[in-house]
C-alpha cells in the first residue's frame, strides 16, 4: 500500500535533498532498539511517523511507514509506505495499536497538533528525541560549531513539553554510548574523525543545515571550524573525559504515552508502555 499526498515543503525538501546514502549511514542500534520495542509493548499494528528508512521498527508487527519524503519512502523495505505528514495523517481514529516517532518531531512545522496526531490514530505511542535543555552540550557545539546550538534550540522542543503534549506515564533518558552506531548528530562524540567525512555530515539535518557550502547539500564546510579539526583531530581520550562527566553523547529520551482519556487523566497501569 502506497498513498501519494500533497507534503509541502518542510521536511520533505530536506530529505529529498540530504536522504540519498542515509541508510548507509543511520544503521539501528540494538540498545536503542531495545527500549522502542518496551515501549511499543508487543503492539501488533504500528505506524512508523517520520519514518524514514525504517530503523527501529519492530520485526514482529504489521508496520505502516509515514514520511513526506519520497527519497526516504523509496529506502524503506516495507510494503506499507504512505506519504504523509504527520500533521495530517490519513488514517481513521485509533486505526493501530501504536504509533512510534524517532528523531523525527524537531522536522514536524506543527509539533502539537503532529503529536495529536498520534494519539489520535493509535492507542499508545513511542517518541524518541533530544532534550535541548540538557548540560552540558556536545563539544563539538561549543568549540567549533556554535552554529548548531542556535539550529538545534530553535527545532527541538523540550522532553518536558513533548510528554506533557503526549500526556506521557513514561520518560527514560537514554545515554548515547561512544560506539553507537546509528550516526546521528551526537552519535560520533568520542570518534572526532567522523565528522570529517562528507557522508556522515549529510545524512544528519543539522549539519547539513549549518555547514551548507556552495553545493547546497551540507558536504562542504562554509566555516573554518570544521576543517580545524581536520588539521587537528580531537584526541579520542579527551572527547571520552568529556562522556565520562556526563551520561555519554547528548542525552536523549525514549516518551510513552497511554492512550487520551475520554473525560478525565487516568494513572498509568502497573508495566504499561
Amino acid at each position: 500500500m502506497e498513498q501519494v499526498l500533497d507534503e509541502g515543503n518542510g521536511p520533505a525538501a530536506a530529505y529529498d535533498r540530504i536522504g540519498i546514502g542515509y541508510k548507509q549511514v543511520r544503521r539501528p542500534d540494538p540498545r536503542l532498539g531495545a527500549p522502542i520495542r518496551q515501549a511499543l509493548g508487543g503492539a501488533r499494528t504500528v505506524v512508523n511517523v517520520g519514518a524514514g528508512a525504517g530503523s527501529y521498527e519492530p520485526e514482529d508487527a504489521e508496520v505502516t511507514a509515514v514520511d513526506p519524503s519520497q527519497v526516504m519512502l523509496d529506502q524503506h523495505p516495507g510494503p506499507r509506505k504512505v506519504k504523509a505528514g504527520a500533521e495530517e495523517l490519513p488514517f481513521a481514529d485509533g486505526a493501530f495499536d501504536a504509533a512510534m516517532a524517532v528523531l523525527t518531531v524537531h522536522h514536524w512545522p506543527d509539533l502539537h497538533r503532529g503529536l495529536g496526531e498520534l494519539r489520535r490514530v493509535s492507542r499508545r505511542q513511542a517518541v524518541f528525541t533530544w532534550d535541548p535543555e540538557h548540560r552540558p552540550e556536545l563539544w563539538i557545539v561549543d568549540e567549533y560549531l556554535p552554529e548548531i546550538r542556535e539550529l538545534d534550540h530553535a527545532r527541538f522542543t523540550p522532553v518536558a513539553e513533548v510528554a506533557d503534549a503526549l500526556d506521557a506515564h513514561t520518560v527514560l533518558p537514554f545515554p548515547i554510548p561512544y560506539d553507537f552506531t546509528d550516526g546521528f548528530q551526537t552519535a560520533h562524540w568520542r570518534r572526532p574523525e567522523a565528522y570529517l567525512d562528507p557522508a556522515v555530515r549529510a545524512a544528519s539535518s543539522t549539519f547539513a543545515a549549518a555547514l551548507r557550502g556552495g553545493a547546497g547539500d551540507g558536504t562542504a564546510p562554509r566555516r573554518p571550524g570544521l576543517r580545524g579539526l581536520g588539521a587537528a583531530p580531537r584526541p579520542p581520550a579527551r572527547a571520552g573525559e568529556r562522556g565520562l562527566r556526563l551520561p555519554p553523547g547528548r542525552r536523549r529520551g525514549v516518551v510513552t504515552a497511554r492512550p487520551p482519556a475520554p473525560t478525565r487523566r487516568r494513572p498509568a497501569r502497573a508495566g504499561r508502555c
